[in-house]
């Protein structure tokens, strides 16, 4: 298993700026906000009430209620109560899920580019990922014909993540409809739908694949609050699954972490009693507008190549013009090479896009000030003359 070169680029940035560099973080993955005072507040206030101890595996009842509630509210699936796990994080929730229904060679089908992580996970699960390259003139998105080619009889798990870490690409309902259509004829294959960026989409709607019934009984559907509550230090992530799989991965979490923090779970309780489609609109139109900026100034970079994202806080660069550039390519040749260059020479972080399965990318966050984003691209427009 490698690094996660998402967290490894953001202790570098870390380590230059304790050394008094001037540098602008547009690695990391999380919000740029405070959570909201009524979750900082129903923490304070469980302290106050005596939860410190031992919470069951996998997770309060009180959070289980409110969860199924949200799935049924936002997502238009019943799960019960037995069908909710909670872990430290969709992270955790991920490898219990891999840990719980992989054996050595089975295939995992990831499309490309994917979540850092799903890829180091099966392989350290010994079974085999299985990628579907995608392509920028296709918004990064796979087809059911794609999908049904590289299916076989090794085939275990189907995962992916809408919208998208790093594309910000977001699937339609005909889209998902599509694939629905190949993946019920193979009932076996568990689908993992990662939905942790669920309510930073702007002009689309979000659709949870688990609410088509033909496929319900074989999707795990993940969510959790770090992104839509900026909770993302406070470990919380839940997955709603079929009965059996949730035991299972009950099974493996109390062996491995036992329960997530109970103080987390508490102010959680109260965090998804809101509707955050109402909590979020102005951190969303925040978001919308950090991306069009963004978006304005890439348009007049002709080094660079982009779609315009529709969901999630990054911008996904295709750069192979630079990278077929002469003018560069002496010494960058890899997106590794650009994001190390940067980093290094202009005090900006990135990640490169060969840590996503897609080697002429780099992934940008948009999470951060309108000060920092013109200052950061005004650097990259400078090494590019």
């Amino acid at each position: 298993m490698g690094y996660s070169k998402t967290l490894e680029m953001t202790s570098k940035a870390r380590k230059l700026k304790e050394l008094g560099y001037n540098v602008i973080n547009l690695s990391v993955g999380e919000p740029n906000f405070y959570p909201p005072s009524f979750i900082l507040d129903a923490a304070k206030k469980a302290i106050d009430e005596g939860y410190h101890y031992y919470t069951p595996v996998s997770g309060i009842l009180d959070l289980k209620k409110k969860i199924c509630n949200k799935f049924k509210r936002d997502n238009n699936i019943n799960y019960n109560i037995s069908q909710i796990v909670i872990s430290n994080g969709v992270k955790q929730s991920i490898i219990n899920l891999f840990l719980s229904l992989l054996n050595k060679n089975d295939e995992v089908i990831i499309p490309s580019p994917y979540w850092v992580s799903y890829y180091e996970m099966v392989k350290f699960c010994q079974a085999k990922p299985i990628i579907i390259p995608t392509t920028i003139e296709y918004d990064f998105k796979i087809t059911s014909k794609q999908l049904e080619t590289v299916i076989s009889s090794k085939t275990k798990i189907f995962i992916f993540n809408s919208p998208c870490n790093p594309t910000g690409s977001v699937y339609s309902k005909t889209e998902l409809k599509n694939i629905v259509k190949i993946l019920s004829k193979y009932s076996k294959i568990i689908i993992i739908s990662d939905e942790i960026y669920e309510y930073i989409i702007y002009e689309k709607k979000h659709i949870s694949i688990a609410s088509f019934t033909e496929i319900y009984n074989q999707t795990v559907t993940l969510n959790g609050l770090s992104k839509s509550f900026a909770m993302t230090g406070w470990r919380v992530g839940y997955m709603g699954a079929p009965e059996w799989i949730a035991k299972a991965c009950d099974k493996i979490q109390g062996q491995t972490t036992s329960c997530v923090n109970a103080i987390a779970q508490r102010a959680s309780i109260v965090a998804l009693t809101y509707n955050p489609k109402l909590l979020l609109s102005n951190l969303i139109s925040e978001f919308k507008f950090l991306r069009d900026l963004v978006i304005n100034i890439i348009n007049n970079i002709p080094q660079f190549k982009l779609k315009t994202p529709e969901g999630a806080f990054y911008i996904f660069i295709d750069i192979s013009p630079l990278l077929e550039d002469k003018k560069y390519n002496s010494y960058i040749k890899s997106s590794n090479d650009f994001a190390m260059y940067l980093l290094n020479k202009c005090h900006i972080a990135t990640v490169s896009g060969e840590s996503f399965g897609y080697k002429n990318g780099l992934r940008i966050s948009y999470a951060n000030s309108k000060e920092n984003i013109i200052e950061a691209f005004n650097r990259i427009k400078k090494f590019l003359k």
